[in-house]
């Protein structure tokens, strides 16, 4: 399993840089990393902290543990709104910068990563992902990203999301607490725990669960999905998370019923089944986040990072009032991570 939590720090002042490399070295006290592995880390948080300082706007880090399959990391995802590298291959050479540092910049933070990517586009921003193993660890099938950001003004998210992989398959959730504060993020999380509980029981078992955990809270929006090894999906949802398979060529929405989970839910709940386009990813959002999106906007963005994906798409597409949670899953591409 993973810890959901994901923390936001706005970026644009030297002295947020400091902030974020206290965050991470927080975040990585209670993992089983070695000196070395939190030195790493802390240098790619004050380099991807840096480079927003100078070079960017909206500049924001998000930070969070991962864990999928046997893997588990400490993630950094650095995001903000421009201007943009016109050359990414160059910024990545090791020792290349623009700001007259002393020079470890955007290579190195490539260099000390287990895994990582980026996406920027000129006028429209960067997004960079970097992930520090806690242990080595066999490859995954699957490859999953996140972003869950909680509402202006609330100290607490009321979407959460969960992944478990399990030989060759994969089962994904995403949950919107309705409204938000704490009485939304309890009955989202009492779907996580559901979820966790039998994230591949048969859709009637797992939402009839769900259903009964969730009696007495609020009620969510809450959808799952199971991908097996050879692609297919087995998709279901009741309430208003949004799904849809995404490939080169074209996108398939995914349908959900109505219902709030906790409240009234039907009897049956529908399933539908799907090919994973290849490449293609899944990508499952709350509502905080618009459904205008499209591929078309960001050349190559579909064969990025599913982290690097959830951070462009969720930046642009964000509504600003409520939770937002953005969940991407792709097979696993080990030669794409490090591009």
């Amino acid at each position: 399993m993973m810890d959901p939590v994901q923390v936001c720090i706005p970026v644009s002042d030297p002295s947020q840089v400091g902030e974020v490399r206290r965050a991470v070295a927080r975040m990585a006290q209670p993992l089983t990393m070695s000196e070395s592995r939190r030195g790493d880390a802390s240098i790619i948080a004050n380099e991807l902290a840096t480079n927003l300082v100078r070079h960017a706007r909206d500049g924001r880090i998000l930070l969070q543990v991962m864990s999928h399959g046997a893997s588990r990391w400490l993630e950094l995802l650095s995001v903000d709104g421009g201007p943009g590298m016109a050359d990414v291959q160059r910024c990545l050479r090791d020792g290349y910068s623009t700001g007259g540092t002393p020079g470890t910049g955007l290579g190195a933070v490539k260099r000390l990563s287990d895994e990582f990517d980026v996406h920027s586009m000129p006028g429209k921003g960067t997004v960079i992902v970097s992930r520090v193993a806690t242990h080595t660890a066999l490859p995954n099938v699957f490859a999953v990203g996140a972003v869950c950001l909680t509402a202006q003004g609330e100290d607490v998210c009321g979407d959460t999301w969960r992944s478990v992989e399990r030989e060759r398959e994969l089962a994904v959730m995403v949950a919107d607490g309705l409204g938000h504060g704490p009485d939304a993020a309890v009955a989202a999380n009492l779907a996580g725990v559901a979820f966790e509980g039998e994230p591949f029981a048969s859709p009637e078992q797992f939402y009839q669960s769900a259903h009964r955990s969730l009696n007495g809270s609020r009620g969510a929006a809450l959808a799952r999905a199971v991908i097996g090894s050879t692609g297919e999906v087995q998709y279901s949802g009741i309430g208003n998370i949004a799904g849809s398979l995404v490939g080169s060529e074209r996108s398939r929405g995914l349908a959900s019923q109505n219902g709030t989970v906790g409240v009234q839910i039907r009897s049956h709940v529908s399933t539908y089944s799907h090919v994973m386009p290849a490449p293609g990813v899944l990508l499952m959002h709350s509502d905080g986040i618009t459904s205008r999106w499209s591929f078309d906007q960001y050349p190559g963005l579909l064969l990025r990072h599913p982290a690097v994906i959830a951070g462009v798409l969720s930046r642009d597409f964000v509504r600003g009032r409520d939770d937002a949670t953005m969940l991407v899953v792709s097979r696993s591409r080990k030669d794409d991570i490090h591009v």
